[in-house]
C-alpha cells in the first residue's frame, strides 16, 4: 500500500487556494488537511509556496499514430505532456492512418499505444460521410465522443460532413450521452488582399473570415436544439460568435465551447509575412478580437482552453518558402499549455484558480471524468502538477519534448515553470527529468447500452 503526503501553501482546492496537505493513498486522494501536517507514517514532500493543482487535461491533441508517427507519436507526445504538467490527453481521430472512423481502426490505435503511453489518454471517434453505421460500435469500444469537420480537415481520408450527415449521427450520439465536437467553419466566400502573394499573413487571415465560424456555429446551435445532442465547439477563434453561444446556453442547450492558448497569446498584427509556424485554422485574429475571447472565457461562455496541438514535419510547414497557402495548418504547443495560459492570466490579473477551471475542471466535464479527475478532492485520482507561478523561462528547441521543435512560442518568455508531474500518486516528472515511463492509463467510456 502506497501512502504519501504532499504539502503546499498554494494548494488549488475546489474552494480556492489554501495552505493544505493532501494525503495520497494507493493512487487516490484519500484526505485533505489544513496547513502543514507532519508526523504521519508516510512519504512526505513540502513544496512550500509552489502551486499544486490537478494535472492538466488537454482534450484536443493530434498524436498522429499509427501511420503518421513521423509527425509526432505517442512516445514524444506523452513525454512532452508530462513535461508541461499534463496528465491526461484525448487524441483526435484524424491525422493518424487509418483515421479513427471505424471500430477496426480504433482497435489499431489502441495497439499503437502499447509500451509508450507516459500519460493517460482517451480517444475521440470521427464522423465522416458514410460511417454512420460505425458510430454504435465505436461507442461500444470506448471512445469518449466524436469529432466532425464542417470544412476540409486537411486530411483527405477525413472529409467534412454536411448537415445531412450530421442528422444521421446526432440522434445516436445523443441517445448514448456523448459529446459531438465540431470544427466550425462553413465556407461561404473568401476575402482576398489582391496582389500581396501567398507569404502574406493578412491574405491568409482574409481567406478564412469570421463569418465562416459564425455560420457554422449557428448551424450547430440549431441542430443541438433539435436533437439535444451534447455539442462542443472546438478552438473558437472568432469573438463574433460569443453572443450566439451565450444565448444558446441561456436557453439551456447542452452546448460548450473551447478556445486555444494561441488565440489569447498571439495576435495578427504581430505575425510577420512568411511566418508559417503561426498558421492554424481558424486563424489567429486581431488583439481586439482576442480580448473579447478572454472576456468570454472569464464570463464562462467559453468553457475552457485546449491546445489543438497539431504537429507536422518541418517541410510541411513551408518554413523556407513562407507560403501560407501550402503550409500545414497546426500549432505545436502541448508542453506549453499551462505556462502559455498562465502568462496571459497573470497579465490579466487572474489567479491559479482560474487555470484549474480552464485546464482541469472544464475538460474533465467534457470527457465524463468530473468525479475522478480535474479536482483535488477525496476520492479523485492523484494526478497532480507542481509549478512555480513566479519563475519565467525562455522557450527553446532544447526545452521541448515534441518530435519537431517547430512552434510560434520559440523565443517567447513564459511564466509558470512546471516542476513536478504526478500520475496516480507517482512522481513521473521532476525538475526537467522524466522519472516514470509508460505509466499512463487508457481512458475508455463505458456508457449504459
Amino acid at each position: 500500500m502506497s501512502f504519501y503526503a504532499l504539502h503546499s501553501k498554494q494548494m488549488a482546492l475546489p474552494g480556492g487556494i489554501r495552505d493544505a496537505t493532501v494525503i495520497i493513498q494507493d493512487g487516490l486522494i484519500s484526505g485533505i488537511e489544513e496547513g502543514l501536517v507532519t508526523g504521519m507514517e508516510a512519504g512526505f514532500l513540502d513544496v512550500a509556496d509552489k502551486v499544486v493543482m490537478p494535472g492538466v487535461i488537454d482534450p484536443h491533441v493530434h498524436i498522429n499514430e499509427p501511420g503518421r508517427t513521423d509527425w509526432e507519436g505517442y512516445d514524444t507526445a506523452t513525454r512532452s505532456a508530462l513535461a508541461g504538467g499534463l496528465t491526461t490527453l484525448v487524441d483526435m481521430p484524424l491525422n493518424s492512418s487509418p483515421v479513427t472512423v471505424t471500430a477496426a481502426a480504433f482497435d489499431q490505435k489502441l495497439r499503437a499505444t502499447v509500451g509508450q503511453l507516459h500519460c493517460n489518454s482517451g480517444f475521440w471517434g470521427g464522423v465522416v460521410p458514410g460511417n454512420e453505421k460505425e458510430i454504435g460500435s465505436l461507442i461500444d469500444r470506448g471512445v469518449l465522443g466524436f469529432k466532425a469537420f464542417l470544412t476540409h480537415s486537411g486530411i483527405d481520408e477525413f472529409p467534412n460532413v454536411t448537415e445531412t450527415d450530421l442528422r444521421k449521427v446526432m440522434p445516436v450520439i445523443a441517445r448514448r450521452g456523448l459529446p459531438l465536437l465540431v470544427h466550425c467553419e462553413l465556407e461561404s466566400g473568401r476575402g482576398d488582399a489582391a496582389g500581396v502573394g501567398p507569404r502574406s499573413y493578412r491574405n491568409y487571415l482574409l481567406s478564412r473570415p469570421p463569418g465562416w465560424e459564425e455560420d457554422a456555429i449557428a448551424l450547430m446551435i440549431r441542430l443541438c436544439a433539435e436533437y439535444r445532442c451534447r455539442t462542443h465547439i472546438v478552438h473558437l477563434s472568432s469573438a463574433g460568435s460569443i453572443d450566439l453561444i451565450r444565448k444558446a446556453k441561456d436557453k439551456g442547450l447542452p452546448l460548450t465551447a473551447e478556445t486555444a492558448q494561441h488565440y489569447l497569446y498571439f495576435d495578427a498584427a504581430n505575425i510577420k509575412d512568411g511566418a508559417t509556424s503561426f498558421k492554424c485554422a481558424p486563424p489567429i485574429r486581431s488583439r481586439e478580437n482576442n480580448d473579447q475571447l478572454w472576456e468570454g472565457l472569464q464570463e464562462g461562455v467559453i468553457d475552457f482552453v485546449a491546445t489543438d496541438h497539431s504537429p507536422a514535419p518541418p517541410a510541411m510547414k513551408e518554413l523556407e518558402s513562407g507560403d501560407f497557402a501550402k503550409a500545414w495548418g497546426g500549432i505545436s504547443s502541448v508542453q506549453l499549455a499551462l505556462s502559455a495560459l498562465w502568462t496571459i492570466t497573470r497579465k490579466k490579473g487572474g489567479t491559479p484558480g482560474d487555470l484549474v477551471k480552464w485546464l482541469c475542471e472544464g475538460p474533465a466535464a467534457l470527457i465524463g471524468e468530473s468525479g475522478r479527475r480535474g479536482k483535488i478532492t477525496p476520492g479523485a485520482i492523484a494526478d497532480l502538477v507542481v509549478w512555480d507561478p513566479h519563475r519565467e523561462f525562455l522557450v527553446t528547441a532544447e526545452h521541448l519534448e515534441h518530435k519537431h521543435k517547430i512552434t510560434p512560442y520559440l523565443g517567447e518568455r513564459l511564466a509558470g515553470a512546471v516542476e513536478q508531474t504526478w500520475l496516480g500518486g507517482v512522481r513521473v516528472f521532476d525538475k526537467g527529468v522524466q522519472t516514470g515511463f509508460n505509466q499512463g492509463k487508457i481512458i475508455l467510456n463505458r456508457p449504459d447500452k
